[in-house]
């Protein structure tokens, strides 16, 4: 049995980022452009703002664009060709 899955990240600075469509990279993008560093935070704002809405799936959505906010303003991730 191959348990290499095992190993994968589990948050923080190494969590793997879902991305589940082109508007979901768009929206990270355009909150790096607008806000800079400040991206990740107006990002959960929006994530909270759906949860207090009882917006499930934009919650859902908008915390995966936190993690892929703080995910592209680290850097490269994995194997860079």
């Amino acid at each position: 049995m191959h348990d290499d899955f095992l190993d994968l990240p589990s948050g923080g600075s190494d969590a793997i980022c879902y991305i589940a469509d082109r508007a979901m990279l768009d929206a990270a993008m355009a909150l790096i452009a607008d806000y800079g560093a400040g991206a990740v935070l107006h990002a959960s704002k929006r994530a909270d703002a759906s949860r207090n809405q009882g917006n499930v799936m934009g919650f859902c959505r908008w915390r995966q664009i936190e993690r892929l906010v703080a995910a592209l303003n680290e850097g490269s991730i994995g194997t860079v060709h």
